[in-house]
């Protein structure tokens, strides 16, 4: 059975919707402990909702050099609820910034801090995302 859509704007589906644009980067997770503490070496930014963390990795650990983001919450920022509120905040900002912002062969690691990175309004931490990776390539 086709849906209604299919059969008025062809097999592209709803007429005057174009395809989702899609990121010719690779984004990754960090999972290994390793990689978040060589992180916590490099560029270090503060912002009003998270920490930044940021380094380049060498030629030889880079591989095809996509980019990778890790995301941490510690239970100082509060409860499992409070937690996972914050690191999804962060994932979903990553999510918008570090394909246009972030640059292939780097790791990212995106701090949440007590009582802030889940209450800022997300705009304005999507717009310091932005800005603490600007800064963090002008060294």
């Amino acid at each position: 059975m086709t849906p209604p859509e299919a059969t008025q704007a062809g097999q592209t589906g709803r007429a005057g919707h174009s395809p989702p644009a899609v990121s010719l980067c690779r984004i990754e997770r960090l999972k290994n402990r390793a990689d978040f503490l060589r992180a916590g070496r490099g560029n270090r930014q503060q912002a009003k909702g998270f920490i930044l963390l940021a380094r380049k990795r060498e030629p030889r650990e880079a591989g095809d050099a996509p980019i990778r983001v890790g995301f941490t919450c510690s239970k100082k920022l509060g409860n499992a609820v409070a937690r996972n509120r914050a690191k999804r905040r962060l994932r979903e900002a990553a999510r918008l910034v570090i394909p246009s912002r972030g640059r292939p062969g780097w790791d990212y690691v995106l701090i949440g801090k007590r009582d802030v990175t889940a209450s800022i309004p997300f705009d304005r931490l999507v717009g310091d995302l932005a800005k603490a990776l600007d800064r963090v390539h002008r060294r």
